[in-house]
């Protein structure tokens, strides 16, 4: 945890009282007294510090000052064939992590039904796994999130929609044709949505589905990756082909 955050309905003007988690961290990883200065940041907001001015077991109280816009988003949104719960809470932290603004769970043919039973896709639980990947980050901005039940309705209703502001669109999948190149970009900034199927791989007529939305199909290699795997993956290759296309501008 590289920064408390801090929710703006748990602050008193400038002060705030935390009882939880982020109470243990301060006393128990942190080694933190009162008089110390930790950084923090308001969810959504900007970042800071927060000086203690009471500590106990079960209790932080800070004064906290915020003055520092937090890191830019990297104008990247990812539309994900929902993959089971223990993997997603892995995904979430990661997406958020990397930056990612906008975040599509979908369903596919592969996705087990099940999963959208599950109980980590209630709102609260959702934010938590987001929150702790902006926590490592030191980020205050939560992604987007949203769930979709049906593959359909989404690609042929809702992503024509979404992908406006998407220039670049692409979807991973095994045996995809595209390299991922800085030539995909038309400026180093440019929005770009990926989706990123199921541990089997979407089925061919997802894939065409998709084509029909203006995704290009891309491959990472041979190997087929876990959900949880690929997504790191592609961010930060995706983030490198910005960089260069960067430098070469």
């Amino acid at each position: 945890m590289n920064l408390i955050l801090i929710d703006p309905l748990e602050l008193n003007e400038n002060s705030a009282i935390l009882r939880d988690r982020r109470a243990k961290h301060i006393r128990k990883t942190l080694r933190s007294k009162k008089g110390d200065v930790i950084r923090v940041g308001i969810v959504n907001g900007r970042i800071g510090t927060g000086l203690i001015t009471k500590i106990e077991p079960g209790l932080v109280a800070l004064e906290v000052r915020t003055d520092t816009p937090p890191p830019p988003k990297t104008a990247t949104g990812l539309v994900i064939a929902l993959p089971r719960p223990i993997m997603l809470k892995r995904v979430l932290a990661q997406a958020a992590s990397l930056g990612v603004e906008k975040i599509f769970l979908i369903n596919a043919s592969r996705v087990e039904k099940s999963f959208f039973k599950a109980s980590l896709l209630s709102e609260a639980n959702l934010r938590e796994y987001l929150l702790h990947g902006l926590e490592q980050a030191v980020d205050t901005m939560v992604p987007e999130i949203s769930i979709h039940h049906h593959f359909r309705p989404f690609v042929e209703d809702l992503l024509p929609e979404i992908s406006r502001e998407y220039p670049v669109r692409l979807v991973a999948h095994p045996g995809g044709g595209i390299d991922l190149t800085p030539d995909l970009l038309p400026e180093p900034t440019s929005p770009a949505l990926i989706a990123i199927g199921p541990e089997g791989g979407w089925i061919d007529f997802e894939i065409d589905r998709f084509s029909e939305q203006g995704f290009g199909c891309f491959s990472l290699g041979p190997r087929i990756l876990r959900v949880d795997t690929a997504v790191p993956a592609i961010l930060s290759q995706w983030q490198l082909l910005r960089s260069l296309a960067t430098a070469r501008n």
